[in-house]
């Protein structure tokens, strides 16, 4: 039976060595950032992510199945392997070689958390198997600080719709702690993710924005994003397309990220409550009025963007409550 991260990873190293061979397994699920105004602030969770097992072994390797395989599985230059070894180097831990399974849901470079989903399993792998004694708030502070913005760790960790706010850094000059507060959510509204071809970099998405902004452009930003924090309580679906506008990432990022500006154009019609670019981009996350009929929809937007000379892969999700924390039960091993 396999075993997962608890709540708080405590774990001495000597429970790592594994007598009865019982892997860790724990699910990152996908995860959408920025939600339209709340830059670098709010993310959800997907109901599809990344499946991490990893047992004790004489050398590191990775069995990568599903989306994306051939780059999942790359060693050298592994993201996973990487930042768990030097995770551990940093806290004077040994370094246990793993080897991993991976089956992969997530596309990469696609604006939808994979390398939130990575780099979690990452620290939970180090906490693990490191013996660390991290709680929840030092797994997602030290990823947050791998990945460099905390929503869509806080998301993929925790699930749900959250708010993840930087705090000052706290344990002696460690990496800055992360406060994550859940945004409830009134109405499990479908949503069609709409994922291009191409992928796009976050260093790239990253490059367009400005250094400064507008007074009224920020303003703009603070009364969107307190407006959708109220249409997910409310369950006012017919307030996000007013809340889900952005003046602080979506009109730098729309000419790297084609889908946002013409998938924009159905934010409050044909079913469509609202429309966000998913985390840097480049894909498109749309909020569909309850009980739609999802295959109109999917229609409808395929046949949309065929008039523009577009194509994208409309895959529907729904809002995961559940994290990574909390996708399997703990099993430990048991003493013989």
């Amino acid at each position: 039976m396999p075993y997962s991260v608890p709540s708080k990873l405590t774990r001495k190293p000597s429970a790592m060595a594994d007598p009865l061979g019982m892997p860790f397994r724990l699910f990152f699920p996908a995860t959408s950032a920025n939600l339209g105004p709340a830059f670098d602030a709010a993310a959800l969770a997907f109901d599809f992510g990344l499946t991490v097992e990893a047992r004790p072994a004489a050398d590191f390797s990775i069995d990568a199945h599903g989306r994306n395989a051939d780059l999942c599985g790359k060693l050298p230059n592994s993201l996973i392997v990487d930042t768990y070894t030097s995770l551990l180097q940093r806290e004077g831990r040994p370094v246990t070689p793993l080897a991993i399974r991976l089956d992969n849901e997530i596309p990469l470079g696609m604006g939808c958390g994979s390398s939130a989903a990575a780099v979690l399993a990452s620290v939970a792998l180090a906490a693990s198997f490191g013996g660390l004694d991290w709680d929840n708030e030092r797994i997602v502070s030290e990823a947050s600080a791998c990945e460099g913005h905390p929503d869509n760790v806080a998301a993929c960790w925790h699930g749900g719709v959250v708010l993840a706010r930087t705090l000052s850094p706290s344990r002696g000059g460690s990496v800055p702690a992360i406060h994550v507060l859940p945004i409830p959510v009134a109405v499990e509204w479908p949503l069609l993710l709409a994922i291009p071809e191409t992928p796009l970099a976050t260093s790239e998405a990253r490059r367009v924005l400005p250094r400064l902004y507008s007074r009224v452009d920020l303003i703009h930003n603070v009364q969107s994003a307190m407006l959708l924090v109220l249409a997910f309580a409310q369950g006012h679906g017919e307030w996000l397309a007013e809340a889900l506008s952005d003046r602080v990432h979506h009109p730098y990022r729309a000419q790297l990220c084609p889908l946002l500006p013409v998938l924009s154009t159905l934010s409050g019609s044909e079913g469509v409550n609202g429309v966000a670019l998913s985390g840097a981009g480049p894909s498109v996350l749309m909020f569909l009025r309850e009980n739609i009929n999802r295959e109109e929809v999917k229609e409808r937007v395929t046949a949309y963007l065929a008039e523009q000379d577009m194509r994208a892969e409309l895959r529907f999700t729904t809002i995961s409550p559940v994290g990574a924390r909390e996708s399997y039960p703990v099993m430990l091993p048991q003493s013989r």
